[in-house]
């Protein structure tokens, strides 16, 4: 059995690059391009269009799959009782990789050559899409494009995987790189990195690097865990490492569990630095946990926490998306497909992620009505290619070219007050406080 947290030492960087596909997804994969599963033409008029998710439900991370689902499913929900695409059903196919690499590979497989799949769509995860990508990339025939992941990281937006991918979010490097000038601003110096170790979190401290360098300064402790860790893992050891180490701040790429836990070491401790997260921490899931905490042992584990995101708050009443998306579901209430059940999960009311997956939705309709009367796959491919200034309702148009496959950018500073996350124009911080 592991332990949950590794020795702080930070770990050598392996050699970047393109994966090799697992032996067994491999296997499959050969067998089901050998049986030209895939299509790369029209689909049959009236059909459903199928689009694939793979993300978790079950598991440590649910909470990211299913609130991304959510906000997605209500605006198809809505689109398919409004006709459709041309009057054709959104069927929404999710599968449930657990956040784990080598089950993601299979669902993609199984997505593009069972299911047969239009797109994909919504995955969660930097290490799953990691491992998914050299089979996305397998499916270049068929002209298979996934739009829309939870995930800031570098390796889909950078060739040959950019070609496949339609990265909406802002990345994790810009992320980082806001979170390190807010704080150099405010006099931070020494900054310390608590991160997942894996893609998902070398993504998070390689931007905090990059960030620091700029400065002519580095990194000066770091703290690792191994992926899958509860909320009750020990994090003593790691929160004990960056504490001697004098860090002032700490910057952490987590998931909501193993972050609680974190935060809770430290806080338990008597160690009052400020703690920032990425916005692939699911902050609102986050933030219940440690309420949660807190009403246990009547300490508050909130102080001095800190997030960027990648969408506006679901709280903003200026942006015509967010009343959208909060009146759509409310109206659909959307729930997980009966193979996707989690019976221990239980979904907020509204979330950063599901807003983000609600909006994810929205390019990927739009994207399919631009196509063209005929739904091809590279007809759809073209049409996102020359979106432009597209008004997504949150003051920030989306658009993509064929060298850029990113559409937004913009990085928003939350900070929790009054027992809720808001956006703030700067962390009011500094050293020592």
């Amino acid at each position: 059995m592991q332990s949950p947290a590794d020795p702080p030492r930070p770990p050598a960087h392996p050699a970047r690059g393109p994966r090799a596909v697992p032996p067994l997804a491999r296997l499959v994969l050969g067998a089901l391009l050998a049986a030209g599963s895939g299509f790369a033409g029209a689909a049959s008029t009236g059909t459903p269009i199928k689009i694939g998710m793979s993300a978790a439900f079950t598991g440590s991370s649910a909470g990211l799959g299913i609130e991304y689902y959510r906000g997605a499913k209500a605006y198809f929900d809505e689109v398919n009782a409004r006709g459709g695409i041309g009057g054709r059903r959104l069927e929404l196919v999710a599968l449930d990789d657990g956040y784990q690499p080598d089950r993601t590979v299979a669902n993609t497989v199984r997505l593009v050559g069972q299911e047969r799949v239009f797109a994909l769509f919504n995955y969660v995860g930097t290490p799953t899409l990691t491992a998914a990508l050299p089979v996305l990339k397998s499916f270049d025939a068929q002209g298979v494009s996934l739009v829309g992941n939870l995930t800031g990281a570098q390796i889909q937006r950078n060739v040959p995987y950019s070609t496949n991918v339609f990265n909406i979010r802002a990345s994790y490097a810009q992320e980082m790189e806001a979170q390190v000038e807010q704080l150099w601003a405010a006099g931070f110096r020494k900054f310390g990195v608590f991160y997942q170790l894996d893609a998902y979190g070398r993504s998070g401290e390689e931007g905090v690097a990059r960030a620091l360098a700029r400065h002519g300064a580095r990194i000066t402790a770091e703290a690792t865990y191994r992926r899958g860790v509860t909320a009750d893992a020990d994090m003593g050891p790691a929160m004990t490492h960056l504490r001697e180490a004098g860090v002032e701040v700490v910057l952490s790429a987590t998931t909501y569990e193993a972050g609680s836990a974190f935060i809770r070491a430290t806080r338990d401790a008597g160690w009052n630095v400020p703690i920032t997260n990425l916005s692939g921490v699911s902050a609102d899931n986050l933030l219940g946990l440690l309420q949660a905490a807190g009403r246990k042992t009547g300490r508050d584990y909130t102080r001095g926490l800190l997030n960027t995101q990648v969408v506006p708050s679901y709280n903003d009443a200026r942006f015509p998306a967010v009343g959208e998306y909060r009146r759509l579901i409310e109206k659909w209430k959307p729930t997980l497909p009966a193979g996707v059940q989690n019976s221990t999960y239980r979904p907020v009311a509204y979330s950063f992620l599901g807003l983000e997956g609600f909006l994810n939705a929205k390019v990927i309709v739009e994207g399919m009505r631009r196509s063209g009367p005929t739904l091809t796959r590279p007809g759809f491919r073209s049409a996102l290619e020359r979106m432009e200034e597209l008004d997504l309702g949150i003051g920030e148009p989306l658009t993509f070219s064929p060298s850029r496959h990113q559409g937004l950018n913009r990085v928003y500073l939350t900070a929790v007050q009054g027992g809720r996350w808001v956006t703030v124009n700067r962390w009011q911080l500094r050293p020592g406080q």
